[in-house]
């Protein structure tokens, strides 16, 4: 997957570029070098959030869907989006009707911030209205964020509940105790993948892979951040993370400017070179799906 809610301004800023062309230009270069390294990896237009129809519109306007395979949508109906979650299919429609890539859902989840059974009751529903939607739609996420972290978005404790809400996105609590809609999850029978994302030497990674086991999870969503790229052990830890999942059927988002690499030194910025961001994509795939 080609970055991360590129219509969403806590994952790019389009104040920048405005328009996104900028950020047309580098997925569709990025597309091209995944495919010269991988004639079968698909190539997955990063997840847009908002659900916007206009949005994918304007992608395909500027060319940047001529070198992608699927495109993917985000949606959160019970805690970011003025939606229902009867509305789902009517939202998967209005993308359908202006591209004719798949379009999958890499990430759709509930909170717990108002209540467990909230998420659980939700979870059920969620799975009988998305069943035969997509050829894949993830579940965000296994893991609540912990408390001691920040959550990626642009303006932190300033969205008041709205950013306290990513914190209890996991099926399983920071204490490591499942939360009942785990049990709702878990009879779904791997109908459903998950999306997690792993910081850099992320303590939870073997537990992750524990769980995706006994739920008998095969498809998984997680990234790979280029802003990582340029640590001390970098390599390293991407090659344990992908040694760890190399079980699943793993999609693998590339997204995140290093700060020192941007217009601005922010990971949400346009890199002043796109072919540093399409040289590290193509760096992975050969890594790892060569």
């Amino acid at each position: 997957m080609v970055w991360n809610e590129p219509n969403n301004t806590s994952h790019w800023d389009f104040g920048i570029d405005g328009g996104w062309h900028t950020f047309a230009r580098m997925a569709r270069a990025a597309g091209e070098a995944i495919r010269a390294e991988s004639a079968t990896v698909k190539r997955v237009m990063g997840g847009v959030s908002p659900i916007d129809p206009r949005f994918i519109a304007h992608m395909g306007g500027l060319g940047a869907l001529e070198e992608m395979d699927v495109v993917a949508v985000h949606g959160f109906p019970l805690d970011w989006n003025l939606w229902s979650i009867e509305d789902w299919p009517a939202k998967l429609a209005s993308v359908q009707a202006v591209t004719s890539l798949p379009v999958w859902v890499t990430e759709v989840g509930i909170s717990t911030f108002a209540g467990d059974a909230i998420q659980a009751e939700g979870l059920r529903r969620t799975a009988q209205v998305l069943r035969g939607q997509a050829e894949r739609v993830h579940w965000y996420s296994l893991f609540d964020l912990p408390q001691q972290w920040e959550a990626t978005t642009r303006h932190k404790q300033r969205e008041g509940s709205s950013y306290f809400r990513h914190f209890h996105m996991g099926l399983v609590r920071e204490d490591g105790t499942p939360k009942p809609a785990m049990d709702a999850f878990a009879e779904l029978d791997g109908e459903m993948g998950i999306c997690q994302w792993f910081h850099f030497q992320d303590h939870r990674l073997d537990d992750a892979v524990r769980w995706l086991r006994k739920l008998g999870i095969r498809k998984l969503r997680t990234g790979l951040s280029w802003s990582d790229d340029h640590r001390d052990g970098s390599l390293a830890w991407f090659d344990r993370q992908m040694k760890a999942l190399e079980e699943f059927d793993v999609t693998v988002t590339f997204c995140f400017t290093p700060e020192h690499k941007g217009v601005v030194p922010h990971y949400t910025s346009p890199p002043r070179d796109i072919d540093e961001f399409v040289d590290f994509c193509a760096r992975m795939v050969r890594r790892y799906a060569g």
